[in-house]
């Protein structure tokens, strides 16, 4: 094969034992990477039912066909396992460096299964493989650990793959840190890694598996050097310049969902943050486009610039979505979540949920310990987040999620905790992006915006490429109709693929340049339709896993407050119609070759040669 290496790491922490799998040929050229890898092994060897933050789950790391190769976007890796924040699916993706590195250090996967006694990492090296114990890492903060551990090994090559305390306590929504500053955040896979006490996975390689055509993937990287300033202007602040527009048209939400606009949103800015307090920007493997910031305040907070810098999902989660205009403490929520590997999305949106309750008299000073909960207070805010990392107070409550945080409350809160399946909404009003809703109800992991196709971008019926696949037209974007529907299955599946290949979303390439890479990397032909049904093939299999866990019909749903105007600004007039939205969802079902519940039929599962998963 060219463009892997055929190998599979697996480790089983409960024995300590370390051996390799060789998956065949079709298996790769069936699944490609990253999802592909993900589910079909939890399918296949973890049993129904199982605790997710028990020795039973897997955790897997998955590179795609492009993840490695040198050329812009190719930097990136998937993690997944049973998520334990909803107890379905789970996946995330990460940038930076490890993905390329564990590349040319011979493996295109790692499984790790078991549970070991006391806390270890993983040294990999040049197809080499070993488990070191990290009892004296366990308790550090990320970038501490990445930096003992390039000192322990004497290289300052070695890429890691780290949990903070996050992880180590089990936050149900901890992120797992790759390089210190790239984050694997959605649903929980740190606190997966925290249960097996693996703190880290270190890897070091050197070989680059062989490209069928490499100079395509030159051509293609040379032209993304001449062309990236045009092609991802928007990033030169990272993402998040926008903030201010987006709350003028509705999307960015305020006030945990409830409002449409706040005072003080014209200071929220990413080019603010890089004009104030930026110390240069930083990018992932053979990528020339710097969409990474890295922040320096030293009063009165410290924000140390190793951690980076926020983007637009921490920004509005911390900021606007908490009442929080305090640039200063959006950027310490940002530092403190990395140090501890925590997900921003989850973390803002669980503790702006915590604020309406306090606000709504549910929770009171008994319950924070003695301080003012109320939105906009930017010292609690960040007092809660570090109670959260630590599992103290009521902190330890809201680690567990807002779903579950809400169940024990009760009270008429479960209304306020603004999830799907779970997964708190990252910061795209389903009102605005009415495509997105739906992609946000029916998708395995709940609430995804990276694999939804943002509606916005439908408004002038023009996407880049897009002629390859399907015909574009102009929709609005709070429209929530038959035709918007058939364009979220036809995009979506396109950014789901990214989650296959595994490849970035900010790299601006063509849909016949991701193609021709494809087939460049693999020597194998492509074309759209096979790519797409990959992505198909990905989205059934998470689907078969959520319903073997339990799921149904039931759970694709949007928050109640989905189907209320928002309190003031662009929206008060809009909302998510409950009736159209089932509608969509059963049409939605039917384009995936799904029932009238969502159940993949035999039809589809034999179309897409995967029948093998109707008896998992």
């Amino acid at each position: 094969m060219f463009g892997y290496n055929g190998r599979f790491l697996r480790v089983n922490l409960s024995e300590g034992k370390i051996t390799i799998d060789q998956p065949p040929t079709d298996y790769y050229q069936r699944y490609l990477g990253g999802r592909g890898f993900i589910v079909t092994t939890l399918l296949k060897e973890v049993p129904k039912g199982i605790d997710p933050l028990g020795p039973q789950n897997k955790l897997i790391f998955a590179l795609g066909p492009l993840t490695g190769m040198p050329f812009p976007g190719a930097g990136r890796n998937s993690v997944g396992a049973k998520s334990p924040l909803t107890g379905g699916y789970g996946e995330s993706e990460a940038g930076g460096f490890w993905g390329a590195e564990l590349k040319k250090a011979g493996f295109d996967a790692i499984i790790i299964e078991g549970e070991a006694a006391t806390p270890v990492y993983l040294w990999i090296q040049d197809g080499q493989a070993e488990l070191r114990d990290a009892g004296h890492l366990w308790g550090m903060e990320v970038a501490q650990t990445h930096f003992e551990i390039q000192k322990e090994l004497a290289d300052r090559q070695v890429r890691t793959v780290i949990i903070g305390e996050g992880g180590e306590r089990l936050v149900r929504y901890a992120a797992i840190a790759h390089d210190i500053s790239h984050y694997a955040g959605r649903t929980g896979m740190g606190a997966v890694m925290g249960s097996k006490k693996l703190k880290a996975i270190a890897v070091r390689g050197r070989n680059v598996p062989t490209m069928a055509d490499s100079a395509i993937i030159h051509d293609l990287a040379q032209w993304m050097a001449k062309n990236y300033k045009e092609e991802t202007k928007s990033w030169k602040y990272g993402t998040g310049d926008n903030i201010a527009a987006n709350v003028l048209t509705g999307n960015t939400p305020i006030l945990n969902f409830q409002n449409g606009f706040i005072e003080g949103v014209e200071k929220l800015s990413a080019k603010v943050i890089c004009d104030d307090f930026g110390v240069g920007m930083h990018s992932c493997y053979a990528c020339p486009v710097k969409c990474k910031k890295k922040v320096r305040i030293d009063e009165p907070w410290v924000v140390d610039p190793i951690y980076g810098g926020p983007e637009y999902e921490t920004m509005a989660a911390f900021g606007p979505n908490c009442g929080v205009s305090d640039l200063k403490a959006i950027c310490k929520a940002h530092d403190l979540c990395n140090r501890y590997g925590i997900d921003t999305i989850s973390a803002g949106v669980t503790i702006s949920f915590a604020m309406e309750c306090f606000g709504r008299g549910i929770l009171t000073t008994q319950d924070t310990g003695g301080y003012d909960l109320s939105f906009g207070n930017a010292q609690a805010m960040l007092q809660l987040l570090e109670q959260i990392a630590h599992r103290q107070g009521l902190g330890n409550l809201l680690a567990e999620g807002s779903k579950r945080a809400a169940g024990k409350i009760g009270q008429g809160s479960e209304d306020f905790a603004i999830q799907v399946k779970g997964l708190e909404l990252p910061m795209h009003d389903p009102r605005l992006k009415q495509g997105m809703g739906l992609h946000y109800s029916t998708h395995a992991t709940g609430a995804d915006h990276c694999s939804g196709a943002q509606d916005t971008q439908y408004i002038k019926g023009t996407l880049e490429g897009w002629s390859g696949i399907d015909v574009c037209e102009p929709i609005p974007s709070t429209e929530l109709s038959p035709r918007k529907t058939r364009m979220e299955y036809h995009n979506s599946l396109w950014k789901h693929l990214n989650n296959h290949l595994v490849f970035c979303n900010f790299v601006h390439y063509s849909q016949k340049q991701i193609r021709d890479a494809v087939e460049a990397v693999t020597g194998w032909p492509m074309s759209y339709w096979r790519l797409m049904k990959t992505a198909e093939r990905g989205v059934t299999l998470a689907k078969i896993f959520n319903l073997r866990e339990g799921f149904s019909e039931a759970d694709d749903r949007l928050p109640k407050r989905m189907s209320m105007p928002q309190g003031n600004g662009n929206l008060q007039d809009i909302a998510v119609d409950p009736l159209k939205l089932a509608e969509m969802q059963k049409l939605y079902y039917q384009m995936f070759g799904w029932d009238e519940r969502g159940i993949p039929t035999r039809a589809r599962l034999v179309e897409l040669d995967i029948e093998w998963a109707a008896s998992v």
